[in-house]
């Protein structure tokens, strides 16, 4: 199992391009079961989780062509197995996202249920509801949602889901562009991957309109066309590289990237003393040589990203100061707390809360990686921390993270893939 070697103490410089979104093209690879027609794809990563993706969809009969680096072609034509399994969805929660797709073009569709998460319970019955809601017949069986519907295919409806949810959202979506009449999804999720989708939907032929706010209205049309779509750039790879050198006092560039959506992320590093910069498709940020601390809340978007509270609390460790970060979004997303402090952090833990007091240095250590932002959390402080850290079970990394020890080295990091 892969380990990541950091030597730490050296300030990030210089310049990097940021990935296409992990959880824009998750969703996006599922739109192309709605067409019979080829979807072409630019600036999509190269992530473990994408290829587990495409192992999903290929194995459905969908056909996939590498058109370079970061390009492919999708074709469903071939679609003749709906069938999600569970030997793909226990490594992949986003798998869910096959069965709306699926259900309003194929009528049918048997996915695995996704099990349980290390930061929490993530449950699918919004999917379900708002599914059945349109005509869709939902049983669930021997640890499968097996649905179906009837000659008459799905019908528009009005759907007001309990909570915000971001799978829940895309996947009530992508059902109701095939269906009949028209659907409004409310309190519907705002963030951008959802409106990335909603774009790269409408260039295939749907009719779609407010994504982006908290009521969506989708009017069914009969088929979709091919397209090309270019995914958005990664806000939360962005992120956690800005939170990575205003720990280590650095200063960086990043392209292929953009501020617009990250408005709650710059606002805490401003507070914490950072100097920002946002161009057209570009970041520059040149961290003080000492942060203050800044405390956060998670809440779904356009708040403060639950996908970043990690990395801030990475930050929060070596800044002057004491900060609080309180998480409502997963009760499970403090597991990182304990490894930070097996690098010399003061973090102390009450239920939804974290109290961070920042410490003058961070030593080297070997920590443990239990989910994928919590790994990104962990290279900060390893990044940081004086002497050798290094992180075990770093496959978590490879889910959300492209090529990240190449990347960090281009900024002067001295980081080592271990096989």
């Amino acid at each position: 199992m892969d380990k990541l070697l950091i030597q730490g103490g050296t300030p990030l410089c210089g310049e990097i391009a940021i990935s296409g979104a992990k959880n824009a093209a998750l969703p996006i690879l599922c739109a192309s079961l709605l067409s019979s027609d080829s979807l072409h794809l630019s600036n999509v990563p190269r992530l473990k989780d994408v290829s587990t993706m495409l192992r999903l969809i290929e194995q459905m009969g969908v056909e996939v062509t590498h058109e370079g680096a970061d390009s492919m072609a999708l074709n469903s034509r071939g679609l003749n197995n709906p069938l999600a399994p569970y030997d793909l969805v226990k490594t992949m929660r986003a798998s869910i996202l096959v069965l709306g797709p699926l259900l309003a073009r194929h009528g049918e569709a048997r996915v695995s249920l996704p099990g349980g998460c290390a930061i929490g319970a993530r449950p699918v019955e919004q999917h379900l509801r708002g599914l059945q809601a349109m005509g869709a017949e939902i049983q669930v069986e021997q640890g499968y949602i097996h649905a179906r519907v009837g000659t008459r295919g799905l019908k528009g409806a009005c759907i007001v889901t309990d909570m915000v949810t971001v799978t829940g959202t895309e996947n009530l979506m992508m059902a109701a562009v095939l269906a009949d009449g028209e659907t409004v999804i409310e309190n519907a999720a705002r963030e951008p991957e959802v409106v990335d989708l909603a774009n790269c939907l409408v260039s295939m032929g749907a009719q779609v309109s407010g994504a982006g706010t908290d009521k969506i209205r989708i009017r069914g049309v009969q088929r979709l066309h091919g397209a090309s779509h270019a995914v958005m750039a990664d806000r939360i790879e962005t992120g956690t590289y800005l939170c990575a050198a205003a720990a280590t006092a650095g200063e960086i560039r990043l392209t292929r990237t953009s501020a617009a959506y990250l408005d709650a992320v710059v606002d805490k590093l401003l507070d914490a003393g950072c100097d920002i910069v946002a161009e057209r498709e570009a970041i520059r940020l040149k961290a003080p040589p000492r942060l203050k601390a800044v405390s956060v809340r998670t809440s779904p978007y356009p708040a403060f990203p639950t996908d970043m509270q990690a990395q801030f609390m990475a930050v929060n460790c070596v800044a002057e100061g004491s900060a609080v970060i309180r998480e409502t979004i997963f009760e499970n997303r403090f597991m990182h707390a304990v490894e930070l402090i097996r690098l010399g952090a003061d973090i102390k833990i009450d239920a939804s809360n974290a109290m961070v007091t920042g410490v003058d240095r961070l030593d080297g250590a070997t920590v443990m990686a239990t989910d994928l932002r919590a790994s990104a959390s962990l290279v900060i402080a390893g990044l940081v921390a004086q002497g050798e850290t290094m992180i075990e079970r770093i496959y978590h990394l490879d889910r959300g993270y492209e090529r990240i020890e190449e990347k960090l080295g281009q900024l002067g990091a001295q980081v080592r893939r271990i096989r």
